[in-house]
């Protein structure tokens, strides 16, 4: 059975995001692999501890783990990836933050920490329908990778450690910091044998078509991430991530509001007086709706279900059919004498049913 994340890190389900990086910060240290050279245990505790900052730190992630716990990201592990299966490549690019520079990377005991490739971001248009029903789309992407024959040598200035250390005398005494070579830019490695058609880094520019698989749910803005797909960097590293933002192309009936759908239905006032059968459209084709006599203008129907589904899992929004009765602006000498007549007729009066919810109250019961 799994270990639950707060009790890896030593805190309460109460703690802040103050308290969850401070006892991760703490259990990275303790655990980290520069301080416990072939130490297996030690490592997976470092990777533990990991894998439940990485969830309790995002509010999401966080939110999803209380409710459902493991199961929250079995087979799937959210955008970043499976939780069970991160490599100290993954640690380190994703949280060099909370160590600061006082430990190098993992590489065996304390071997050099590989540096990784920069980021490429595209821009992904999606149709209400690809969205409600998620989609995989393959695109294109230019990426720098390694020219064929290109050769690195260790950088001597900091012997392939990509780091350089400086010691400084301080009133507290001398204080040692560590910042990113200055010849290497991190990498530990620098050119030896470049191709004649690569740059001064020994890349070359390559076209690609990335498959990505995209949840259904997601929202015009978000950003996904496929890990291993952007730049490649010098020597022995790691590629940089493509970074997919998501754009909602606008529906030509259909307006989205969050997980629910709108649609304007509009009825002459012989079909409201009837009632009537209707095909409306909805995300995956028609559905049609029956109307009972005498249906006021502005009243709303609820389709469950009929919406988008969660981002997280939890179930789908509704279609929400407003009812508009189209009033005729021209009408014949008949049709005309026809409402004269009725007028003054009792069925014609406005009588609304206590049950019958003003406008502000159906707004309310919208976002309630």
């Amino acid at each position: 059975m799994k270990k639950d994340f707060y009790e890896i890190l030593g805190i309460s389900k109460n703690a802040d995001a103050a308290e969850i990086k401070k006892a991760y910060r703490k259990s990275a240290l303790k655990y980290h692999p520069d301080k416990n050279p072939g130490d297996k245990e030690a490592e997976e505790n470092f990777k533990l501890a990991a894998e439940a900052y990485e969830v309790l730190s995002d509010p999401n992630k966080k939110a999803k783990y209380d409710q459902y716990g493991h199961q929250a990201f079995d087979g799937s592990g959210g955008f970043g990836g499976g939780h069970g299966s991160m490599n100290m490549d993954d640690i380190f690019s994703q949280f060099g933050d909370i160590f600061g520079g006082g430990f190098g990377g993992f590489g065996g005991g304390g071997g050099p920490r590989r540096a990784k490739g920069s980021n490429l971001r595209i821009k992904v248009k999606l149709t209400l329908e690809e969205i409600a029903n998620g989609v995989e789309k393959k695109v294109k992407v230019k990426r720098k990778v390694q020219a064929k024959g290109v050769t690195y040598k260790t950088c001597s200035t900091c012997n392939g450690q990509g780091q350089v250390m400086r010691v400084t005398n301080t009133i507290l005494g001398r204080m040692q910091s560590a910042s990113t070579c200055p010849t290497c830019g991190g990498s530990g490695q620098i050119l030896d044998k470049r191709p004649s058609e690569a740059d001064a880094q020994g890349m070359i520019l390559e076209d690609e078509t990335v498959s990505i698989k995209i949840p259904a749910g997601v929202v015009d803005g978000m950003q996904l991430k496929v890990s291993n797909k952007g730049n490649d960097a010098p020597g022995n590293s790691v590629p940089g991530d493509l970074i997919v933002a998501i754009e909602e192309l606008e529906h030509e009936f259909l307006k989205r509001e969050g997980e629910n759908i709108h649609f304007d239905l509009y009825i002459s006032f012989p079909e409201a007086v009837l009632g009537v059968s209707k095909d409306i459209e909805a995300i995956n084709g028609k559905v049609r709706i029956k109307l009972e006599e005498g249906i006021q203008s502005g009243k709303i129907l609820r389709l469950k279900g009929k919406g988008i589904p969660s981002i997280n899992g939890y179930g789908s929004g509704d279609l929400l059919v407003h009812v508009n009765v189209w009033t005729p602006k021209t009408l014949n000498k008949e049709q005309k004498q026809f409402f004269e007549n009725a007028l003054n007729d009792e069925h014609f009066i406005p009588s609304p049913e206590k049950s019958e919810k003003s406008f502000f109250e159906k707004v309310k019961d919208m976002f309630s």
